[in-house]
């Protein structure tokens, strides 16, 4: 083997970690966008079909996260430290698991959501989404730090957001007259979406302590 060769080895392939790290946030992004549009539907049928294919999204990503770790055994050499791949790739993993369980439990417990609890939700978990899918794709070059900041002040933002919705919300449920059944079914729900933007928050911290690392 030449020594161009033995080079090429031992340097870090960039385009395998932060290729696949874009594949997961795209894939996040789709799915937001998917889990808003099924709460839009006003028909329960129709809606639990569109939440249903979350579990293609969350499959998709766990064999991409797969994919990361094994690249992580192969290389010697990587363009981040390991912890900080490692890290990175199971947080983005969690915002799909937590996500794909909340969506199947919108499906098994058909809750009456009277307060409009869950496009709001949506709403949030969304924009998390996009400012995690912005600070992914900024980590390639890190060369609009700014973007990466704004986006990761958004996502701590959007996600205390969602702890004064949970809390408005659980106000509201443990005032009204619904039976205890109902209530636990809402609870569950809505604290495994809450849970979602944690898992946000959680991603973004990891971006921003690579940042503050390499820059």
């Amino acid at each position: 083997m030449g020594f161009d060769s033995v080079l090429k080895f031992f340097l870090p392939k960039d385009r395998v970690f932060f290729g696949l790290f874009e594949e997961v946030s795209t894939s996040l992004v789709q799915m937001g966008a998917t889990f808003t549009k099924a709460l839009k539907e006003e028909g329960h049928y129709k809606r639990d079909a569109i939440l249903r294919t979350l579990e293609t999204f969350e499959h998709k990503n766990d064999e991409i996260t797969h994919r990361i770790f094994v690249e992580l055994g192969r290389n010697f050499i990587t363009p981040l430290d390991r912890e900080d791949i490692h890290y990175l790739a199971t947080s983005l993993d969690d915002i799909a698991d937590y996500l794909w369980g909340a969506a199947k439990r919108i499906v098994n417990y058909q809750i009456d959501d009277k307060y409009n609890t869950l496009p709001a939700f949506a709403e949030i978990i969304s924009r998390s989404i996009d400012a995690i899918n912005t600070c992914v794709y900024a980590l390639r070059d890190m060369k609009d730090l700014r973007a990466i900041t704004q986006a990761t002040v958004l996502v701590n933002s959007l996600e205390n957001d969602a702890d004064d919705l949970l809390d408005s919300t659980m106000l509201k449920l443990f005032s009204s007259n619904i039976t205890a059944v109902e209530l636990i079914k809402q609870k569950d729900i809505y604290q495994m979406l809450e849970t979602v933007t944690d898992k946000c928050e959680d991603a973004a911290n990891v971006v921003e302590s690579i940042i503050i690392k390499y820059s």
